[in-house]
């Protein structure tokens, strides 16, 4: 089994298999989740100190907190998509 990866931005990418949601953070519910999985140790900042525009919930629990929009994770996971081509782990790369 491969996995996708896609890219999220400052060189970061996630496994598209674990995603469960990706959701913008200017509501309360979703900022309260943040705040418990910071509690708990659960979430990863890969924001380079950027302003957090999205979050990323993962099959294992983790919240991803990410500097684009949830509006762009899907555009590139539609573009990918279409063109059939991700990096996947494990493989080299053609070129």
């Amino acid at each position: 089994m491969t996995t996708e990866l896609l890219a999220v931005g400052f060189k970061n990418f996630i496994a598209l298999n674990r995603v469960i949601a990706v959701v913008s953070t200017g509501s309360a519910p979703i900022q309260r989740l943040i705040r418990e999985g910071k509690k708990k140790g659960a979430v990863i900042d890969i924001t380079s100190g950027r302003r957090t525009k999205g979050a990323i919930f993962m099959d294992n629990g983790q919240i991803v907190l990410v500097a684009i929009s949830p509006e762009t994770i899907s555009g590139r996971v539609a573009a990918a998509a279409q063109e059939g081509v991700y990096a996947r782990a494990g493989q080299e790369e053609e070129g």
